[in-house]
This record gives structure tokens, C-alpha cells and sequence, in this order.
């Protein structure tokens, strides 16, 4: 069977026309942005053909995708959600932004656990909202005692606050646990602070790590959570999301404008609820070579360039790297880029602990992973 992430460099040049593939030269290997170079999921493919062939391309209708995505979530995780606490929202960050439009006001906090998802910070800011950092645990871990200080100061004087999980957690691959979960829900409960949750890894778990939706938690009855299927099936450029409520949060997403929702691709919809009911052994296919290729990073990053901080990620298929011993200064992947012809995405960009770090991309064939590989040994070793 021909594999997911086979494509060549060559191949992947003459077809790819996304952001990954255009922002920086041509002689750039580009590792960075979420993107996968991956085949298309025969499902998507056939539910796509089929509905611009029809000409079914008019405004959304997001049942069939929501419907699609409670029978992956009852199979895979055992949640079992109520159809009634589902909206459909054009992207999980857009969905991200009108939530906290609801749940905070101008000038009130948002926390988020760095280093985490780039955009966050953008989101936050553009919407002016007040970050709040609890960085995780050096181990990559949510850090009890930081959230609780972070939660004291956003609430201070009464002030509304949120929480913003990346769930299982971009860039560090943290697969949240149960407990872990559970404590962050009694401490936002204890200090009234409302938590969104982004769910677009969840399907993208290793061996070893299960993925827990933060709804399914004690406390959680207060949060609401953000999923779309188009990372763990490559489908950015087909946008639709999903946003799901806790119990006691429905009030709080019915609160979201329904003109908000009108962004969802109707298309997107269709594609994503294929690939959810259609393409699961796809998926499986591609965690099984997406989990060989972080453990041949690993294996080749031990061997060949010890000084550089690497835990091998239990999700997503993102590795978080520490040149801060290699002398590539602040920023590595400006270096990286001007030495060494490989993009990598830029760790401060994270926040102030992606110092002297780089986010590498490992959604490729096993070629370009080493070519990508060999650059940055040659870069380091100058």
C-alpha cells in the first residue's frame, strides 16, 4: 500500500501551491507551519468530488459534520455529547475569538500555559484582551502552582478571566491527562475563570497517551471546547469547526451570534464528516507513520546532535527543539533559514520560553524528514 507521507521533494514542489510550500524561497526545505505532506484521504476526496459535481456548494449545513464527529467522538474517546450543545463555527480560533468575546470584555484576561500555539498570542491581542502567562513545567507539564497564581492575578478585583487550553498541547506534544485535567478544572471553578479548550489534536495520539476531551472531566461541565477535523486530515484549506458545551456552558455559546457561524465552508463540512465516518482507517494509517518518523527524528537528534533539547511529543506531529546549547543564539530558526536552507517555525513566536528553540514539522516522507535532518546537523556543526 502506497504510504501517506511518501511524497518526494520534488513532487511536493510541483504540486503544493499552500503558505507552507510559498512563503520562503525556493531552496528553503520548508519543516514548519501545520501543515502535512500528506495524500489526501480517499473519503474526503470522493465526498468532495461528488458534492462540487452536483453542484451542492451553496451555505452551510453543519448537522451531518456534527453528527459525524459525536459518532467518532463516542468510538474513540467515549464521550458521548448531546446534540443540543454543538454549533458549528467557521475555524476553531474564530470559534476561539467569539467565545472569548462572551466570556471576557475588553482590557480582562485571557491565561494561556507558554510555550503554546503562536496564534493564541494573536488572537488575544487582536481582540484586546490582557494575556496571563502560567507557563508550563519544565517537563512540559500544566504547572499547578503557576496556573493558580495566574488565575489570582487575572481575577483580581472581580474581573472576568479565561483560560486558553491547547488540548493535547501545541508545540511541547503534552497529551493532558485525566488528573491533570481535573485539577486545572477544580482550580478554575475555585476562582470563576471559564475555560476554552482546543481540541484539533485530539485525534492525533500516540501509543502510549490517551487523549482526554476537557468536557469529560469533574468541572468541566463549564467549559466549552473547540474541534475541527482538518489538522489530523490535513483540510486547512477547507475550514469548518465545531464548538461543544459543557452543560453548564450551553447558555454561554447560544450567547455567540448566529451571523458568527456563517464563515463555515458548506464543503468543508462535507469533507470533514467523511473523513470522520469514512477515513478512520486512514487516519490510523497515518499515526502509525507519523509515530515512525518522530521516533526516527528522535533516534537521529540522540545520535548525531545530543546538545539539542528534544522530548519525544506523545501528540501532534510537531517536535519542539532546544538549541539553546548549540549557539545559534535566540532565534535558531533564522539561522537555520539563512544557513542551512530549512525553515522551521520560530520558537519565541510561542512565547518567551520558545527562547533558543524551533518548532520542526514532521508530516513528511521519511526523505525529506532526513534531508531536513542533515540540514540542521550541517547548520549546528557550521
Amino acid at each position: 500500500m502506497e504510504p501517506i507521507l511518501g511524497a518526494s521533494l520534488e513532487q511536493l514542489r510541483a504540486s503544493r501551491t499552500s503558505v507552507k510550500w510559498r512563503t520562503f524561497d525556493p531552496d528553503v526545505l520548508p519543516v514548519w507551519v501545520a501543515e502535512m505532506d500528506a495524500l489526501p484521504c480517499p473519503a474526503v476526496v470522493a465526498a468532495v468530488t461528488e458534492a462540487v459535481s452536483r453542484g451542492d456548494t451553496g451555505y452551510t449545513w453543519i448537522e451531518p459534520y456534527a453528527a459525524a464527529f459525536r459518532s467518532f467522538a463516542d468510538d474513540r474517546w467515549d464521550w458521548r455529547i448531546d446534540p443540543a450543545v454543538m454549533e458549528g463555527t467557521p475555524d476553531v480560533m474564530i470559534g476561539v475569538r467569539d467565545l472569548l468575546d462572551v466570556l471576557t470584555s475588553p482590557g480582562e484576561a485571557v491565561i494561556i500555559s507558554p510555550p503554546v500555539y503562536n496564534a493564541f498570542y494573536g488572537f488575544i491581542d487582536a481582540y484586546r484582551r490582557r494575556v496571563v502567562e502560567a507557563p508550563l513545567s519544565p517537563d512540559g507539564r500544566l504547572d499547578e502552582a503557576a496556573l493558580a497564581t495566574a488565575f489570582e492575578e487575572a481575577t483580581a478585583g472581580g474581573a472576568r478571566a479565561a483560560y486558553l487550553l491547547s488540548n493535547p498541547h501545541n508545540p511541547v506534544g503534552t497529551v493532558h491527562t485525566h488528573d491533570e485535567l481535573a485539577m486545572l478544572a477544580a482550580l478554575a471553578g475555585s476562582f470563576g475563570v471559564r475555560v476554552v479548550s482546543d481540541e484539533i489534536h485530539g485525534p492525533l495520539v500516540y501509543p502510549g497517551s490517551t487523549f482526554v476531551p476537557y468536557a469529560v472531566v469533574p468541572g468541566g461541565e463549564r467549559g466549552i471546547s473547540l474541534f475541527s477535523a482538518s489538522k489530523a486530515f490535513n483540510l486547512a484549506g477547507l475550514k469548518c469547526g465545531l464548538a461543544i458545551a459543557g452543560p453548564e456552558a450551553v447558555a454561554d455559546l447560544r450567547r455567540v451570534p448566529e451571523v458568527a457561524r456563517h464563515g463555515a465552508s458548506h464543503v468543508a463540512a462535507i469533507a470533514h464528516a467523511a473523513a470522520l465516518s469514512d477515513g478512520r482507517d486512514w487516519l490510523d494509517r497515518l499515526v502509525g507513520e507519523l509515530d515512525a518518523n518522530r521516533h526516527h527524528l528522535a533516534a537521529r537528534l540522540a545520535a548525531e546532535l545530543p546538545e539539542v533539547g528534544h522530548r519525544l511529543p506523545d501528540s501532534t506531529y510537531l517536535a519542539w527543539l532546544d538549541f539553546t546549547a548549540t549557539g545559534l543564539g535566540d532565534d535558531p530558526s533564522a539561522r537555520l533559514r539563512e544557513v542551512g536552507r530549512v525553515g522551521l517555525s520560530r520558537g519565541l513566536d510561542f512565547g518567551p520560553q520558545g527562547r533558543g528553540h524551533a518548532r520542526l514539522n514532521f508530516a513528511t516522507s521519511p526523505a525529506v524528514l532526513d534531508e531536513a535532518i542533515d540540514r540542521i546537523v550541517a547548520t549546528v556543526r557550521g
